[in-house]
């Protein structure tokens, strides 16, 4: 199969090595967002020391022009939801099926976004006969697959928690942690992500799709943020958190039933492994957990780290690899929106070693 990447960022370089390491698929194309990158082997741009014979390319006409079987699309969405969407709907359109790590809430969209702004994407996967896929790590296979199958041996579900507990510090993204994310700002500046509505907009997704998965119906998805602050200034990979400003934040996005939470999304969040320590901690350097609670009570911990040794390498390989490794039923299935209760099982077959 045929296929674009498009953006070579911190996910992006990932998929680009992932789509190399599978026989099944071809790399048609490269996009990029800046001219100083195009021109460049998509080999250099994954960092894997050797030529893959694609130059990248500015020109996205050209690239949609090929008509490979899918994009795979990681280009930043957070602060340009309405461009990324256009861009998901003119490959659609296109007749290219789509793989995409945003935007995040399009995974399970029913009761997170109204119909009407739903819809238009729905119509150009039925204009073009082509499918969009959303997922990753999370929102994706830490809060879907992985809590739905652990719910399969249990004889009562009284909560699904899904947990993420990361240490930020290694994560060189300014932009997500300063601007989106609030960390190194003062305390009572309101950052985008803790807006209201917005922990909702971007996580009710998952809250949402593991109740479809567990057939239960909501009555309502509520969220609760904590934040601390810095004890003093100290230096992480993207920049300076000064004393006093936000460094650590605990969020809930909380599925309702009944007066109780059924199905929680949490985030623990630090820029140090000082901070919070009464919070929830992790399992080896971060992790993600499930905690089901009922009968029997479950914690099941899926540890990460990468081969550099950092688990944020690990966290964004992972997203890549969500994606690079569902291309093959996502051009296989029915022309639509798809969720991950649509698809098989998928796995990392034809990728082990020789």
């Amino acid at each position: 199969m045929r296929v674009v990447q498009w953006s070579t960022g911190n996910v992006g370089r990932h998929a680009l090595a992932g789509i190399d390491a599978r026989p099944d698929l071809e790399l048609a194309g490269v996009w990029v967002s800046s001219e100083a990158k195009a021109g460049v082997d998509a080999g250099e741009l994954a960092g894997l020391g050797r030529s893959l014979g694609v130059e990248a390319t500015t020109d996205a006409d050209a690239l949609i022009a090929l008509k490979p079987d899918c994009v795979l699309y990681t280009a930043m969405a957070d602060d340009r939801l309405v461009e990324a969407v256009e861009d998901l709907k003119r490959f659609l359109r296109a007749g290219i099926n789509v793989v995409s790590s945003s935007p995040v809430f399009l995974q399970y969209p029913e009761g997170v976004v109204p119909p009407e702004l739903i819809e238009p994407i729905r119509e150009a996967a039925r204009e073009g006969g082509a499918s969009l896929w959303v997922n990753g790590i999370d929102p994706g296979f830490a809060n879907d697959w992985l809590p739905l199958v652990l719910t399969g041996v249990c004889e009562r579900i009284d909560e699904v928690r899904c947990l993420e507990i990361l240490d930020y510090s290694t994560y060189d993204q300014a932009k997500v942690l300063f601007d989106i994310m609030g960390f190194g700002r003062e305390m009572e500046d309101l950052p985008l992500l803790l807006q209201p509505g917005v922990l909702s907009l971007a996580w009710g997704s998952v809250v949402r799709q593991l109740a479809a998965g567990l057939d239960v119906e909501l009555d309502a998805v509520e969220e609760v943020y904590e934040r601390l602050p810095a004890p003093e200034t100290f230096e992480i990979a993207s920049g300076t958190i000064k004393e006093g400003t936000a460094a650590a934040l605990r969020f809930e996005v909380r599925g309702m039933r009944g007066g109780r939470a059924v199905c929680v999304l949490e985030h623990i969040t630090r820029l140090r492994g000082d901070l919070g320590p009464d919070w929830p901690q992790p399992s080896g350097q971060g992790c993600y957990r499930v905690q089901v609670t009922g009968e029997p009570n479950y914690v099941l911990d899926l540890r990460l780290v990468g081969t550099d040794g950092d688990h944020n390498t690990a966290g964004l390989k992972a997203t890549a690899m969500r994606l690079v490794n569902a291309i093959p039923a996502v051009v296989a299935a029915p022309p639509g929106l798809l969720t991950a209760l649509d698809l098989p099982l998928v796995t990392g077959r034809g990728l082990v070693s020789p």
